[in-house]
């Protein structure tokens, strides 16, 4: 036979969950959104520039889920130009142009600073 005993109370456990259900703890992920624009516009590489100045960002709230996205809007000839230049394209000619990592560098510190912040509010509330 198994005997369980248990003091205190769980106010902690339970403040934690309310505020995650009362989604006040997502507020900050429009000026996550902002900063991770200017970051990626200052680390995209720049010829005329236009690839770095179209760089926007969009928060979405649904029953289950928060998402913080961002998006690109210069396209040429209905290619989005920061893709090609994260990944790489053909050329016209048969060459090849390797792309540059600058995206995935520029917002993994914004990512670990998000995560810490949200989880900061979520145990000081």
């Amino acid at each position: 036979m198994f005997h369980l005993t248990s003091s205190g109370s769980f106010r902690k456990t339970e403040k934690i969950l309310s505020d995650l259900s009362t989604d006040h703890v997502y507020d900050v992920l429009d000026a996550y959104g902002a900063e991770g624009v200017s970051l990626l516009s200052s680390a995209t590489p720049i010829r005329t520039g236009e690839t770095a100045h179209s760089w926007g960002y969009e928060v979405t709230h649904s029953a289950d889920r928060h998402t913080l996205s961002w998006y690109n809007t210069h396209e040429h000839n209905g290619v989005n130009i920061a893709i090609i230049i994260q990944y790489g394209h053909g050329t016209g000619t048969g060459g090849y142009v390797e792309g540059i990592d600058y995206i995935n560098p520029t917002l993994r510190p914004l990512f670990d600073k998000i995560v810490d912040d949200i989880w900061r509010q979520v145990i000081n509330g």
